[in-house]
């Protein structure tokens, strides 16, 4: 395919940050795989944890394993965007985590607690709130669970979190419900699509080739 002559290519669109929050067992890790999968434009934000690799992470990959110290040296040299304490260990996003991909024009997913979501609504304006949840509390404990990984003090405990969590709910602008993957799939893509097309992102890039009046 020839390009036509003295039509040039599109200005390159600063990445959007999309914040993703949600209670353990809603399916986050399912529904924003298969999001990656299905838009090669859309990254995943890589966190710094405290916590343990589990089986199969790597570091740098799945998250950025660093020790205790380690990570409040980060917070008092003012690494972070964002960090939050949740189920004893802590967890945070760093500045260039978000700077690099945005600045070169990839979309973002930062998977994080509703503290650190509070945060980004300060120190990231430009970024997009969603919030995944499953279609009932019923259903949610049935999948904490179906993984039959944790005890009972610890899947009541996960309830308990899921029902504060859920108080946040009203901070985020777009809410997913997780009743069936491949829809909630398709109700984020298209969350991601619309705000790629929100006019304060558009008009931008084109305001010095078009009289908007």
């Amino acid at each position: 395919m020839t390009r036509a002559s003295g039509i040039e290519p599109a200005p390159l669109r600063p990445g959007i940050p999309f914040v993703v929050s949600g209670p353990s067992g809603a399916g986050k890790t399912s529904i924003l795989r298969h999001v990656l999968e299905r838009d090669p434009s859309v990254l995943f934000s890589v966190s710094h944890t405290t916590r343990e690799p589990r089986p199969g992470e790597q570091d740098g990959k799945d998250y950025f394993f660093v020790d205790d110290k380690r990570f409040r040296a980060l917070i008092d040299e003012g690494a972070f965007l964002e960090w939050a304490s949740y189920q004893e260990h802590l967890y945070g996003t760093s500045r260039e985590a978000v700077a690099g991909p945005t600045r070169e024009g990839f979309d973002l997913i930062l998977e994080v607690e509703v503290q650190g979501a509070r945060q980004l609504r300060e120190r990231s304006p430009g970024a997009v709130f969603v919030f995944l949840i499953p279609p009932s509390l019923e259903v949610l404990e049935h999948r904490l669970r179906g993984r039959g990984s944790d005890g009972e003090a610890v899947i009541q405990k996960r309830l308990e979190r899921a029902r504060e969590e859920l108080r946040e709910i009203h901070g985020y602008r777009y809410v997913v419900v997780n009743a069936e993957i491949d829809q909630a799939v398709r109700d984020f893509l298209h969350i991601i699509a619309a705000s790629r097309l929100e006019r304060e992102r558009v008009l931008p890039l084109w305001k010095d080739r078009m009289d908007f009046g």
